[in-house]
């Protein structure tokens, strides 16, 4: 059996630290908001190169803190894109907000910067673009739109912990997490960066932002009983930072690793029934989807050869039965075909060529 994700051979070479850590923790008794959730925010921020950043129980409040922290009026519109992961529509409804859904670009798994130009309004308070399965979305485009209008941009970072910002034009290279207002970062375990159970992190450039986040996320409050603000309880426990410092130390050699396998998926599936999405150039493929208008046949034949494959995701937000009807009127046709016609390959970073070989094999024999 070829697996989706192998998480224990990932990090099998770091479970002796980690429990030598957890078990000086234990010791310790500083399991929430300690010395250790301080290091992770510090190494994290370093990494991004941002100037702040917040960690936080799970990706969804990471983007809600974030939506919360701008302080908008009730049911204020924040664009997202129709094909992403519901947490990104649910922290904008967590946050006393309203979604609007912009389409992705054709064979593209990030926001259409047209359907984006159209969807802009009065309303618009938020742009929230998502950098789905690690691939950059074009965030300068997006503040040339936005140029000069009172909204902010927050990006959902839940699939690129270390990609670049593709759309800066520079020698001086500036990865997603840090040319934003706000980046929000899942750590659930299947991520590029994962915690052993779920955590968040926020970054920020921004003084005010980084104060009024750090405050929310741990009940409105900096200082025991003193509560400015009306805050959530979403903190980062001790153990996890251990778990994320840890495995932060071998991020950039494991997203290498999957633009290896990336790449030959890329130069080597050559099949007429398969469609390939363009991803952006420093894309970390925490996701690598191909879209194929027969899915059924190519899954009994990828099961059928013991290969594991994934959907992300087999809806657009808008066919989702929770939303649909707030967007019941439209249609997203990008969107749509991702949902319809997308399939995650294996792209687990411990994958031999061996392997490799036989599912890019096996899906130009279709």
């Amino acid at each position: 059996m070829i697996k989706f994700l192998d998480l224990y051979k990932q990090d099998k070479l770091l479970h002796k630290s980690i429990l030598k850590k957890i078990k000086k923790l234990i010791k310790k008794g500083d399991f929430i908001l300690g010395k250790e959730v301080s290091l992770f925010e510090n190494n994290f921020k370093h990494f991004c190169g941002s100037n702040y950043a917040i960690s936080c129980a799970n990706g969804t409040d990471a983007l809600t803190l974030a939506l919360k922290s701008l302080d908008l009026p009730k049911n204020s519109e924040v664009l997202i894109p129709a094909m992403t992961y519901c947490s990104t529509a649910f922290s904008v409804f967590n946050a006393g907000l309203r979604p609007k859904l912009v389409d992705t670009e054709l064979l593209k798994p990030t926001i259409c910067l047209m359907d984006l130009k159209k969807k802009i309004s009065k309303k618009t308070k938020v742009i929230l673009p998502v950098h789905l399965y690690g691939s950059a979305a074009n965030l300068s485009g997006i503040k040339r739109l936005i140029d000069k209008k009172k909204i902010f941009l927050i990006d959902d970072c839940a699939q690129a912990h270390g990609t670049y910002d593709d759309s800066i034009k520079s020698k001086l290279r500036k990865k997603i997490g840090s040319t934003t207002d706000i980046s929000c970062f899942s750590l659930y375990p299947g991520k590029n960066l994962g915690a052993y159970g779920d955590a968040g992190i926020i970054t920020t450039n921004n003084k005010n932002f980084y104060n009024k986040i750090r405050k929310l996320r741990n009940l409105g409050s900096e200082k025991k009983f003193i509560h400015d603000l009306i805050g959530m309880n979403s903190r980062l426990d001790s153990i996890q930072a251990i778990i994320l410092n840890e495995k932060l130390k071998r991020l950039n050699l494991l997203n290498a690793k999957r633009k290896i396998i990336a790449k030959r998926y890329n130069e080597e599936i050559q099949n007429d029934k398969i469609r390939k999405i363009n991803y952006s150039d420093s894309c970390v493929y925490h996701q690598y989807v191909i879209l194929a208008k027969d899915r059924n046949k190519l899954i009994k034949i990828l099961s059928k050869n013991n290969i594991q494959y994934g959907f992300h995701y087999p809806y657009s937000i808008n066919q989702l039965n929770v939303f649909k009807k707030y967007f019941k009127k439209n249609k997203y046709k990008n969107a749509e075909i991702l949902a319809k016609e997308g399939l995650s390959l294996p792209i687990d970073p411990n994958l031999t060529n061996k392997q490799i070989s036989f599912i890019i094999k096996t899906i130009n024999g279709i």
